[in-house]
Parts: structure tokens; C-alpha cells; sequence
């Protein structure tokens, strides 16, 4: 079942690209598409079996090389974490195949987006069931092979190319800290197998790495390292750049890679090396302050951006900053939880854009939009769905609220809670969620507004064909908003409440989440984890008797009230005094020029890097290939012999005699020579 679940996608993968021509695209898109569905149900299944029936497992499919005294094996490692994201991946990956089959019919090369569609999940599967951090290196890099053809799937548009080259660079960046963390894993404990590096852990707290005149904790480093991986992977702050620009990618493309499968690989490292984390607590601040950083920039930058699948990418930027914000406070679980709601919601609102961009006639700046509601009904409920999921609508101390209200609240209440405990950066986290919650539900309801409510601000022409998607487009979507409403409350008790203990078995996890009964109004919302390691506090415990919260009622209601006041805010400029936010953005010549440009992010680092960088290549290439290497080799020796032969022609005149006389003058020389120098000579 196991390897009919990450295989398959290979299979259709490989149909669909060696054979599209041959089968045709309508044959390719039923391959692919039915090997993900496949690949879903199983893992649905599996997800059964798994995490409520404990069948942990793993499955040997080969060695598959051995230097020395090392081994790798190729192995699959079913868990819970693992079968949580098999879930993810599969069901999000199938549906998007679903729904490009109405977005991309126009398309000519169907067969190949496909293709790529399907490698692209088979890298992530191959990740997220890695025994061995060899094996994820390998799922790793296919993830971002696969994510650089889907970015740039439009070669021929520049933008497309530029993006995909961005994010291919990018990545590399925060790759090769990855490597060098494996590397570093291996020089340490001697192999790279899950569990026997997570189990000696804790015999090598002590141990130092030297290097130059520095000396580093061993666990320490290996955590830094992995997590600058996770930087790169899920476009944390300073390796974000590529995030936005990933948009110019089918829309498809861009709900698979943000809401599914490559920007949540990072947390997915980060909570299955969380006994190693859990003992490096520098590290461990060090990812919740670019967590929070995170969240918190992407979120301000969200707010004045005016296409609308870049504001939805700066929503990703943002919630990943979350995840990793509660990873690196220990709430492990509640980053994971966040992590599997996010996918329902986020998906939902890339779709939804999709359709939106699909019924203008592939108009994407909401300046040009308005009005479309009763154009499009059904995106425009599904729009609300996933934006009242991502904003965590719901009411504290009861069951009711959309998937992020448990998830997102989770992760604010227990930074909060790791405050109390004393762990370092627990309440400035609490208060940069609490504010990115704020601008989150502003710029989320922005969304709405701008898009579906007030007057038409576009091409009349536009809006006259304006229509609402078909059928294989919507029914996703509908797919999405089930689980954008009811994820949350359905699995908060096994994700981060009282069965949480049961549902996590994992060596990564279960040490590191308590048995605790469930807050009231979250049924679990909030946990508390064992330090494994006395260097890190150990969090309040996560309620009173009773099922009180062991929050403060304020900081209960504090995510409810920012999300509340973001709603009217965004009411008030968009439709009470509509092009409200249009005057006050021409007014402002400091901040919104400055959210607008992205922090001038993108230009510092063209000119720290880029222009650096290309004026070291012309140092190289034009002093030092040109003049140097090519002056006094190969360009040098050419010359020379030029120069040489142009003398040399010079003897060539043509007229016989000179020729003539050259003989003579050669013959004397010779009977010279002979006469000093022959037999008999002196």
C-alpha cells in the first residue's frame, strides 16, 4: 500500500512526460490524475491505521549504497507524522490535479504540466516517508527541481523564467546549509539513521565541534544548520524573496507549492528533528525569532499588495512564521496542527483566486475588480470559507470557529503559556501573533471586498464575459471548504488534546507532547510539552482544574478582538468610504512605498549581492579569463603566431628571382660549411 501511495505518482509522472505525445493529453491527465487519487485514498486509509490504530512501520525497499562502514538504506518510515502529511500532500495534490483540468484546458502542453505535477508530488512524498536523512536530502532536492519547472512551466514569458531562476537560486542557499547539517550529523554521530541518531542525542550534548579558532556545540550546529534548510524550503525571512515571485507559475502551481507540499517541508524537518531541537535552545530561539520576524513582515507587506495571489503568497510567508514561531518554542504538535489546517484553507483561497482570475479573463489586480459577487457566487462563499479559516474566526470558550481558529489560537495561547514557563521570546511571540492576527484578518478581508463587493473598476468588456467557473473547477473547491470549517474541531483533541499522547508515537514527537485534557472552547487547543533538556523551560500546564483556561480570559479573547477589529477596519476603508485606502496610499510617501516595495528587501539584496556578485563575475571573467587566462594562453599563443607568420609572409614575394637568389645564397652557405666543417675540414 505504502509504496502504491508514493509511487504512483512517479508512474504517472513518467507516462505523462516520456509518453504525452504518444497517449495524447486528455490520456495523460487521466494517468496523473488517477494515480494522485489513488494515492489519496490509500493514504487516507493509512491515516487510519496509522495514527489511530498504531500500525507504525517501516518498509524496506533496498540498501541502496554502502561506503566503508556506512549503510543507507532506501527505506519508508510510516508514523503518525508521516501518515499526517501522506494526507496533506495527496489530498491537496489530487485535487489541484482536478481542478487544472478546467484552469489549464486551453493549455497546449497539458501532458507536460502534468508530468511535472506529479514529480513534483512524488519528491514531497519521497520526503515526508524518509527513514534517513540521506533519503529526505534526496526528496529535498527533488522538491526544488520540480518547483523550478512548474515556476518557470511558462518559459516563454521572461517573468516566468526570472521567477523560476530566483527560486532556484534561492534555494540553493538554504540547501546547502542542509547538506552541510548532514553532513555535520554524520561526522558526529556516525550514521544518518533517524533513529539512532535521535537516540544518542543526548550523549553528545557536550560534545564541541572546533573550527578556525571557534568551537560550536555539536547539537547546537546540527540544529542551525537544519533549520537554515527549513529557511530556504519555507521561505522564511531572508530566504522569502522567492515566495512572491512564484506566482507568475499557473495558479495550480502556486496552491500546490504554498499550500501542500514545498513550503511546509520546512516544519516538517523541524518537528521530525524535534529531540533535536528540544536540545539546542539557542537554535531553538533562533527559529522562533525568524518565525516571528516572519509572520510579522510578511504580513505588513500583505497589506498594500494589489495582485491577489501575492497577497495570498504574503499569507503563507506569514502562517509559516507561525509554525515555525511554535516550533521553536517546543509546541511541536500545534506547529503540525497548523501546518494540516492551513493546508484545507489555503488551498481553498489559492483555488478560489483561480477561479476569480479565470472568470475576469486572467485579470489578477483587484484595482481592476469589484462587484462580481452575483457573478460568481459560488467562488465568492468559497472566498469567504477560507477567509474566515484563515483569519480564525471562532468564539473562545465554545466548539465553534473555522479550522485556523483552533490551530492559529493554539500556537498564540502557547507562546503565552511558554512565557509564564520562562522560555525565552514566549511573550514578544505572543504579541506578534496577536498583532500579525490583526493585520492577517485586515488584509484577508481587503481580499473580499476588493474582489467581490462595491462597483466594477475594470474594462467594462471584462466584466460583460465574467462567469463562473465549471463544474471541475468548483468541486475542489467545495472538497477544500469542508475542510477549511470542520478540520479544525474534528482532530484538535488528537492533534494537541487529551489524545494527543496516543496520537503522536513517534520517537521525534512523543517525548516531547504531554498527556493534558483539553481547553475548554479549543477541545485541546493549547498543550504542554516536556523539555527533554533542562536548558529549555518547561510551559505552564495547560489548564487549571476544572477544563479552566489557564490563560488569562484576555489573552483567550485577544485573537478574537484583533480579528474582529481587522474585519471593520477593512469594512470601513472598502465599503463605508470606498477608495479610501487608494487616497490614503497616494498620500503616504513613507510607509506605504515602503510595504509596497516589500521592505526594499529585493533591492538591498541587489545591491549587498547581486550587483557585488556580477561585478566579482566581470572581475573574473573579463580581468582574469579575458586578459589573463585567455591573454597569455590560448588568445596569446594565437597572437604570437600571428604576428610571427604576418613577418614571415613577408619572404613570400612571388617573383622567381628572389627565389632564385635565396637558392644561391643558401648553396653558398652550405659549400661554406662543408669546406670548414666536412670530411677534411680543419
Amino acid at each position: 500500500m505504502y509504496i502504491a501511495i508514493v509511487f504512483g505518482p512517479l508512474v504517472g509522472a513518467l507516462i505523462a512526460g516520456l509518453f504525452g505525445k504518444v497517449i495524447g493529453d486528455r490520456l495523460a491527465q487521466i494517468v496523473t490524475t488517477g494515480f494522485l487519487l489513488l494515492s489519496a485514498l490509500l493514504s487516507f486509509f493509512a491515516f487510519t491505521q496509522v495514527a489511530y490504530g498504531g500500525h507504525d512501520q517501516i518498509v524496506h525497499l533496498m540498501n541502496w549504497f554502502a561506503v566503508g562502514d556506512f549503510r543507507a538504506e532506501w527505506a519508508l518510515r510510516i508514523d503518525t507524522l508521516t501518515a499526517v502529511m501522506l494526507v496533506v500532500v495527496t489530498f491537496v495534490s489530487s485535487l489541484v490535479h482536478v481542478y487544472s483540468w478546467g484552469y489549464m484546458a486551453d493549455d497546449p502542453a497539458k501532458a507536460r504540466f502534468f508530468s511535472y505535477l506529479s514529480f513534483f508530488t512524488f519528491s514531497m512524498l519521497m520526503l515526508v516517508t524518509a527513514n534517513n536523512f540521506l533519503q529526505m536530502f534526496f526528496g529535498w532536492e527533488g522538491v526544488g527541481l520540480a518547483s523550478y519547472l512548474l515556476i518557470g512551466f511558462w518559459y516563454k514569458k521572461p517573468e516566468a523564467n526570472a521567477a523560476a531562476i530566483k527560486a532556484f537560486v534561492t534555494n540553493r542557499v538554504g540547501d546547502f546549509g542542509f547538506a552541510l547539517g548532514v553532513m555535520t550529523i554524520f561526522a558526529v554521530f556516525g550514521t544518518l539513521d533517524f533513529d539512532t541518531v535521535f537516540g544518542a542525542v543526548q550523549d553528545k550534548t557536550d560534545l564541541s565541534i572546533p573550527f578556525l579558532w571557534m568551537h560550536f556545540n555539536a547539537i547546537e550546529l546540527v540544529a542551525f544548520l537544519l533549520f537554515i534548510g527549513a529557511m530556504g524550503k519555507s521561505a522564511q525571512f531572508f530566504l522569502h524573496v522567492w515566495l512572491p515571485d512564484a506566482m507568475e507559475g499557473p495558479t495550480p502551481v502556486s496552491a500546490l507549492i504554498h499550500a501542500a507540499t514545498m513550503v511546509t517541508a520546512g516544519v516538517f524537518l523541524v518537528a521530525r528533528c524535534a529531540p533535536i531541537f528540544e536540545l539546542a535552545p539557542h537554535a531553538s530561539l533562533f527559529v522562533t525569532v525568524i518565525g516571528a520576524i516572519t509572520a510579522f513582515f510578511a504580513a505588513t507587506v500583505g497589506l498594500v499588495q494589489n495582485d491577489i495571489k501575492r497577497v495570498i503568497a504574503y499569507s503563507t510567508c506569514s502562517q509559516l512564521g507561525y509554525m515555525f514561531m511554535a516550533g521553536g518554542l517546543g509546541l511541536y504538535d500545534a506547529a503540525m496542527f497548523h501546518l494540516f489546517t492551513h493546508a484545507f484553507f489555503k488551498a481553498l483561497l489559492f483555488l478560489g483566486a483561480g477561479s476569480v482570475i479565470i472568470g475576469m479573463h486572467h485579470e489578477q489586480d483587484m484595482r481592476k475588480m469589484g462587484g462580481i459577487a452575483s457573478m460568481m457566487p459560488l467562488t465568492w462563499i468559497f472566498m469567504i470559507i477560507g477567509t474566515l479559516a484563515l483569519t480564525g474566526v471562532g468564539i473562545p470558550g465554545t466548539s465553534i470557529g473555522f479550522a485556523g481558529f483552533f490551530s492559529k489560537d493554539a500556537i498564540i495561547e502557547g507562546a503565552w503559556e511558554a512565557g509564564i514557563a520562562g522560555t525565552a521570546f514566549g511573550f514578544p511571540a505572543f504579541w506578534v501573533g496577536v498583532i500579525a492576527a490583526l493585520l492577517t484578518s485586515f488584509y484577508s478581508w481587503r481580499v473580499v471586498f476588493m474582489t467581490f463587493h462595491g462597483s466594477y473598476r475594470g474594462d467594462p468588456k471584462v466584466l460583460s464575459h465574467a462567469h463562473e467557473s465549471p463544474p471541475l473547477m468548483l468541486v475542489p473547491l467545495g472538497l477544500l471548504s469542508i475542510g477549511a470549517v470542520f478540520a479544525g474541531l474534528i482532530f484538535a483533541s488528537s492533534f494537541i488534546g487529551d489524545k494527543a499522547p496516543e496520537f503522536w508515537r513517534s520517537p521525534a514527537m512523543a517525548e516531547t507532547v504531554a498527556a493534558s485534557p483539553a481547553i475548554a472552547g479549543h477541545d485541546g487547543a493549547a498543550i504542554t510539552h516536556e523539555a527533554a533538556s533542562t536548558d529549555k523551560a518547561e510551559p505552564a500546564a495547560a489548564h487549571e482544574e476544572g477544563g479552566e483556561h489557564a490563560v488569562p480570559l484576555w489573552v483567550a479573547w485577544s485573537p478574537f478582538a484583533v480579528t474582529l477589529i481587522g474585519f471593520l477596519v477593512a469594512w470601513y476603508m472598502y465599503i463605508t468610504r470606498p477608495g479610501l485606502g487608494a487616497r490614503m496610499a497616494a498620500r503616504s510617501s513613507l510607509v506605504h512605498p515602503f510595504l509596497y516595495n516589500k521592505w526594499y528587501v529585493d533591492e538591498i539584496y541587489d545591491f549587498v549581492f547581486i550587483r557585488g556578485a556580477r561585478k566579482l563575475g566581470d572581475l573574473f571573467w573579463k580581468i582574469g579569463d579575458q586578459r589573463l587566462i585567455d591573454g597569455f594562453g590560448p588568445n596569446g599563443f594565437a597572437a604570437a603566431t600571428l604576428a610571427g607568420a604576418k613577418r614571415i609572409i613577408r619572404l613570400q614575394t612571388g617573383y622567381l628571382y628572389h627565389y632564385a637568389f635565396a637558392m644561391l645564397i643558401g648553396l653558398v652557405g652550405f659549400v661554406t660549411w662543408l669546406l670548414f666543417n666536412g670530411p677534411g675540414g680543419h
